[in-house]
């Protein structure tokens, strides 16, 4: 009983023993509030990233340097392949692609290739699609509506979302009728288009035969039917959606797709066998390299992958940038251990006449160091628990408390035209809490338990003629 008593009124009676509880409640509340921030960071991203992605992505690997070498290349029927991928229990949709990189000029008369403000060649990401089954692969359909704005560039629906290609009512061609085409909406708003302006493309095409780029460039003139919004800044910056015959023609190519686009009935629970089965009965059908070897697993990433595959090097990053605030925010614990060991070390000094006394009273050594390791308990019980809870209110409430900041600072903190997202994410995962709460409580102890176990060896003799 003693012991409860003692170490309140110590506690209360020394007030630098509130520096070491003030130091665990930042320590706490700062580890919270950024994992949780980070851990909404890591989410959102999760899902931006996917943009116009499906759960899986198939895409044969013709120019493999094995065709040279007496390896017969992969089928390119696409009736049949398709047939094959929706035959697939897993599968609930697919859709074929054809991907192509090019240069959009705005106004071919006097437009040049660097964009006025940014100073950038105009690179754009052709991509060619059929319109139902895009919309069954890919969340494209719902990227278009105006619903789906997010940030500071606005969607510009087109006129028909079941025939998006169709050009605007209003749209009046000189000469033949010009092919639409869908932009992202960053990059219609960094070169000022609008639905029934017209663009021309550039490409470079390829020899279906020699696989060798021509020398001679295609171009072909469209016009913009509206925009779409995937949330990804890279995608909405440099992708434009075509219909997937009219990219073919334009660049003089025979086979009219690349990839296929594969959405599951549920990607969490189905993916990996999905990928199994699929590079499985692809391979037999011939659609994709058979294994062999000791780089068997190698051509089958490269040929059937998920989102995350093709995505998981920033994804990995944003990971590791979450691990690493974690531990360089846990030597602000550290830091506030050695305080509370700095205090305690001080106390046990002040209070050596204290000790004899107790011990002369007949307290066990054990009851001594218990004594002081109370009072680190104290304060680590007082500083993570006032931590947790302004850590959590500040994850809870970081859009309002950012607003706040930028007015009063006069700067913008958050940025969401960079971030694209319109808020400021968060994740409170309650493990987390739990063991930063937890992990807090245990670093006071162990720095309280070097001095609590400096007092309990005290000789109570010298401890009593202590001055």
């Amino acid at each position: 009983m003693y012991r409860w008593f003692l170490s309140l009124r110590y506690l209360r009676a020394r007030r630098t023993n509130w520096i070491g509880a003030a130091g665990i409640t930042v320590a706490v509340a700062a580890l919270i509030l950024i994992l949780s921030i980070m851990s909404g960071f890591l989410q959102e991203s999760r899902n931006h990233l996917r943009g116009n992605l499906g759960d899986l992505i198939i895409m044969p690997n013709q120019d493999s340097p094995l065709s040279g070498s007496g390896r017969v290349l992969p089928k390119t029927d696409e009736a049949a392949m398709m047939e094959i991928v929706r035959a697939n229990p897993h599968v609930s949709g697919a859709s074929l692609q054809m991907a192509w990189y090019g240069m959009l000029v705005p106004d071919s008369k006097s437009a040049l290739l660097k964009h006025p403000v940014f100073g950038d060649l105009s690179l754009i990401h052709l991509v060619g699609i059929d319109v139902p089954d895009e919309y069954g692969a890919s969340d494209l359909q719902e990227n278009m509506q105006a619903s789906e704005n997010t940030g500071s560039f606005k969607v510009t629906p087109v006129a028909d979302l079941q025939h998006p290609f169709d050009p605007p009512p209003f749209y009046r061609s000189e000469g033949a009728p010009k092919a639409g085409i869908v932009l992202g909406a960053q990059l219609a708003a960094a070169w000022n288009l609008h639905p029934g302006d017209e663009v021309e493309l550039f490409s470079l095409g390829v020899d279906p035969i020699t696989r060798s780029v021509e020398g001679q460039g295609c171009n072909r003139t469209f016009v913009v039917t509206g925009t779409f919004r995937s949330g990804e800044n890279a995608m909405d910056m440099e992708r434009v959606y075509v219909d997937r015959r009219a990219l073919a023609d334009m660049l003089g190519r025979t086979t009219a797709w690349s990839q296929v686009l594969v959405k599951l009935h549920d990607y969490e629970a189905d993916k990996v066998g999905a990928v199994a089965s699929l590079r499985s009965s692809l391979a037999e059908g011939g659609f994709v390299h058979r294994p062999s070897g000791d780089n068997a697993s190698d051509y089958y990433r490269t040929e059937v992958r998920t989102w995350e595959d093709l995505r998981g090097n920033l994804l990995g990053a944003i990971e590791n940038e979450k691990s690493l605030m974690g531990i360089m925010l846990s030597l602000v614990m550290v830091v506030a251990g050695f305080t509370v060991f700095a205090i305690l070390s001080m106390m046990v000094s002040e209070k050596r006449r204290d000790i004899g006394i107790l011990t002369a009273l007949g307290a066990h050594p054990s009851g001594v160091m218990s004594l002081f390791l109370m009072i680190g308990c104290w304060q680590a019980f007082l500083g993570a628990s006032l931590g947790a809870v302004l850590g959590v209110l500040g994850a809870l409430n970081i859009d309002a408390i950012e607003t706040k900041l930028s007015r009063w600072f006069g700067i913008q903190i958050f940025d969401r035209s960079i971030y694209l997202f319109d808020h400021i994410p968060s994740v409170i995962e309650v493990t987390g809490v739990a063991m930063i709460v937890l992990g807090a409580v245990t670093c006071t102890l162990v720095f309280a338990a070097v001095p609590a176990w400096r007092a309990a060896r005290l000789n109570p003799i010298d401890a009593l003629r202590f001055e």
